[in-house]
């Protein structure tokens, strides 16, 4: 089922979600809410979406990239849903991200991200699996992870100057940030998803 996604000034965004409890894996309830992240991310053209996104507040996100129209410089990122994640950087080295967010509709903004991470999560069916992450994919995984601690990108957004609409970014900053992270792009060229 396709949720309505909340928008910046409710309050589910700005609290912190709680853990899925062990009896709660492989529940019914969580595969539905699983099924419905989902479906409501891709049905929004998103890259990734947090429970607190749809007002339930449990630790749980979806990500995925596959041919993403809003996207076209993101690498492919299979599907993957993600419960009680636990994202840690590897390494000190940070890039600018250019971000926006499906709460926050119509707006981007600059902001710094560790280039590479590791991740630790269930998923619904309570498997246990760590990952590595790099270059923009590590930053849906640091976006998403912040959604259930109640932050938001706007909070980390250094410079508000850099703050502009979708159709800004693509006319005015959109080249020149994607020639600045070329080097990562190339680093980390994504996945198979098909």
């Amino acid at each position: 089922m396709i949720r309505e996604i909340v928008e910046v000034g409710h309050p589910a965004l700005r609290e912190r979600a709680r853990e899925v409890r062990p009896q709660e894996l492989g529940s019914p309830e969580l595969h539905r809410l699983c099924d419905d992240l989902v479906e409501t991310m891709r049905a929004a053209g998103g890259a990734g979406l947090a429970a607190p996104q749809v007002a339930e507040l449990l630790r749980v996100f979806a990500v995925e990239v596959r041919d993403n129209p809003r996207y076209p410089y993101k690498p492919q990122l299979r599907l993957r849903v993600l419960v009680n994640p636990v994202v840690r950087p590897v390494g000190e080295e940070t890039y600018r991200s250019f971000e926006g967010c499906l709460s926050v509709p119509g707006l981007r903004g600059l902001l710094p991200r560790y280039a590479e991470v590791e991740v630790a999560y269930t998923d619904p069916h309570g498997g246990t699996h760590v990952e590595r992450f790099g270059g923009l994919s590590a930053g849906t995984m640091q976006h998403e992870l912040d959604h259930l601690d109640g932050v938001l990108f706007l909070d980390r957004v250094d410079d508000p100057s850099t703050l502009c609409t979708w159709e800004m970014f693509r006319q005015y900053r959109q080249a020149a940030w994607l020639e600045e992270i070329r080097p990562l792009l190339d680093r980390f060229p994504g996945e198979e998803t098909s």
